[in-house]
């Protein structure tokens, strides 16, 4: 994290998603590229997940430059939109790992490959480690 911001939450918050948000998009690639017979199911719903992180972290980078435009000067509407932002990433970040968990436990060429189940228990800690951040910034409120 970001800690040259003091105690400017919203872009300390919007500066962790901005960065997990891209980290998550990319995760769905390194799971279609790792596990090369992966069922059409998954490989389908990863390119979805794939859209769906992409538009957020896209959401979010227009919040960082709102707020940076914005001189210091958060307005409550704004800051409300913010918070809503980061609780809708959140639960993005939950439903993916609850996805990736079921798809360590329902598909054969991951369940037969021991790199891919590292490689996703991996993701689903950085996953994790998003949700952390984000809610201990968003607590501290």
């Amino acid at each position: 994290m970001q800690y040259y911001y003091g105690n400017q939450m919203p872009l300390r918050v919007l500066d962790e998603a901005e960065f997990w948000k891209h980290q998550e998009a990319e995760h769905t690639v390194v799971i279609r590229a790792l596990v090369g017979n992966l069922e059409q199911k998954y490989v389908e719903a990863l390119k979805e997940w794939e859209k769906a992180f992409t538009k957020a972290h896209q959401q979010v980078v227009r919040f960082i430059e709102t707020v940076n435009r914005s001189n210091g000067h958060v307005s409550q509407a704004l800051y409300q939109d913010i918070l809503q932002l980061i609780s809708f990433c959140l639960q993005q970040s939950q439903e993916f790992i609850n996805f990736c968990r079921a798809m360590m436990d329902e598909s054969k060429p991951i369940s037969t490959n021991p790199t891919a189940k590292v490689v996703l228990n991996h993701i689903i800690v950085e996953s994790e480690y998003f949700k952390g951040v984000a809610q201990t910034i968003l607590y501290q409120q």
